[in-house]
């Protein structure tokens, strides 16, 4: 399938106007180098690409660049044997809208070496209200199990839940044996958690402490909030139960003491979803498309939008109204 000449990109810029955002015309040439081009079905909205497209965070290293970190599409041009015209292929993370352009465009140049042969047991669709949320998500519950984390320590507990990564570690945990416990500020949207699969739906305060250790109430848990979240979450792990750390929705701080860790051998594991050596995220996409496959995508895919409607979605996103995915149809 030929590439047209020009085509729409959500591309981002820091120059002499400042920084700012928007869809403009672009060629093939004016996109990262790369052995494939895809023609881009679907993208997705993480908290990231709400930082990079509107400067809130200082994600992109170069500019200019089309944003969204997650992209998939069918192969039009390739220059690697490993793929052909008309394979279906996914990338998230892998220094898109970082270092390399990303995928909120009609056509995307990718590297070989970080595409994803789309899993049997998924669609486009479905791999990216997935996207990178859903592959943290499903390497955090990896790393816990590589930590002999079992539903017999207790309930996994997930912070930020009603979140992208938060919703999509709900359903994956429960449908992965885990009692789950949802923690979020949002009290309104205890049914939408618990029909994603949480037996008991939290607020903030209930997790709230200040002191280094509490009663240990849960085998353990994702956390996407960071500060003191986190820390109270450490304080109140059973004994060799692990917290995995994916996120600093809240704060990047982490004011602690070494109790958990020394007293009752807490693990806290971080979760990297960005630089994943290729054996790990082949094998964390083998298990979202079969046994982890999350139940609720329908229900947890709460907008579907076009590329114009980005820059309203960033700012829902950072002003903590967003819930659930976004997808992005080219």
């Amino acid at each position: 399938m030929p590439v047209p000449d020009r085509f729409r990109a959500f591309r981002i810029h820091n120059d002499d106007a400042g920084y700012h955002s928007g869809i403009e015309q672009v060629s093939l040439d004016d996109l990262s180098p790369g052995e494939l081009v895809i023609r881009v079905a679907h993208s997705s909205v993480n908290y990231k690409d709400a930082l990079a497209g509107t400067g809130a965070g200082k994600i992109l290293r170069r500019f200019p660049l089309v944003g969204g970190i997650d992209v998939a599409g069918h192969v039009v041009a390739s220059r690697d044997p490993g793929f052909r015209e008309g394979d279906a292929v996914l990338i998230t993370g892998c220094g898109q809208s970082e270092t390399r352009d990303g995928g909120y465009a009609d056509y995307a140049r990718l590297e070989a070496k970080s595409a994803v042969h789309l899993p049997v047991g998924l669609d486009l669709r479905e791999s990216m209200i997935l996207g990178t949320a859903g592959f943290t998500a499903a390497l955090a519950l990896l790393r816990l199990q590589e930590n002999r984390q079992t539903p017999d320590l207790g309930p996994l507990v997930v912070t930020g839940a009603t979140g992208g990564v938060g919703s999509l570690a709900i359903d994956i945990f429960s449908r992965a044996g885990y009692e789950v416990h949802a923690v979020s500020g949002k009290a309104a949207q205890a049914p939408y958690l618990h029909a994603i699969g949480a037996r008991e739906v939290l607020g903030r305060d209930a997790l709230a402490t200040t002191r280094p250790l509490e009663s240990a109430r849960f085998g353990g848990g994702l956390d996407t909030v960071g500060g003191p979240m986190l820390v109270s979450l450490l304080a109140q792990t059973a004994p060799y139960g692990s917290v995995a750390s994916a996120g600093l929705a809240a704060s990047a701080e982490l004011d602690a003491t070494v109790m958990p860790f020394i007293l009752r051998g807490v693990s806290l594991l971080g979760i990297a979803a960005s630089g994943t050596p290729r054996v790990l995220r082949d094998e964390v996409w083998r298990r979202l498309s079969s046994d982890w496959k999350p139940a609720h995508l329908a229900t947890i895919c709460t907008q579907d939008v076009a590329l114009d409607a980005l820059p309203a979605v960033f700012d829902a996103m950072l002003a903590g109204g967003a819930q659930g995915r976004t997808l992005v149809t080219l």
